[in-house]
């Protein structure tokens, strides 16, 4: 079994090529639009946190990166797909150009203006509340 990396730099330096570029481009994004978010590896793959409540991440699945907002289906955005049984929405890239940046600002945006308290998850028994 292979450890998980510790930082989010070693989780880019993990990966290669036209994958790297794109997690490149997503970190660079998500640190400018929200450069108060906290950043860590969590669960195996980079997330990023407002008042501890996570806001969005990355990870890189077979068929390539895959881009997370835990209240994704909130913003009510073309280009994000439905994940799950809460609230989450993806969307996925195979290289850097496949990345509409408008779009993406626009999301982190989002991110940060329509929350749900994922942080409470556990405490709450599995229910949702929506912070902003």
């Amino acid at each position: 079994m292979t450890k998980a990396p510790a930082t989010v730099a070693s989780y880019h330096r993990a990966h290669a090529g036209a994958v790297r570029a794109v997690l490149d481009v997503l970190r660079d994004e998500i640190c400018s639009v929200l450069p108060e978010a906290e950043n860590k590896v969590w669960h195996g793959h980079p997330v990023w946190f407002l008042d501890g409540n996570p806001v969005v991440g990355y990870s890189v699945l077979k068929s390539g990166p895959r881009l997370l907002f835990w209240s994704g289906q909130s913003f009510d955005e073309p280009g994000l797909t439905p994940e799950g049984s809460f609230k989450a929405a993806e969307a996925r890239f195979v290289r850097p150009d496949d990345i509409k940046l408008r779009d993406l600002r626009r999301w982190l945006k989002k991110a940060r203006d329509t929350q749900w308290d994922y942080k409470n998850i556990v405490k709450r028994r599995g229910l949702l509340e929506r912070l902003k």
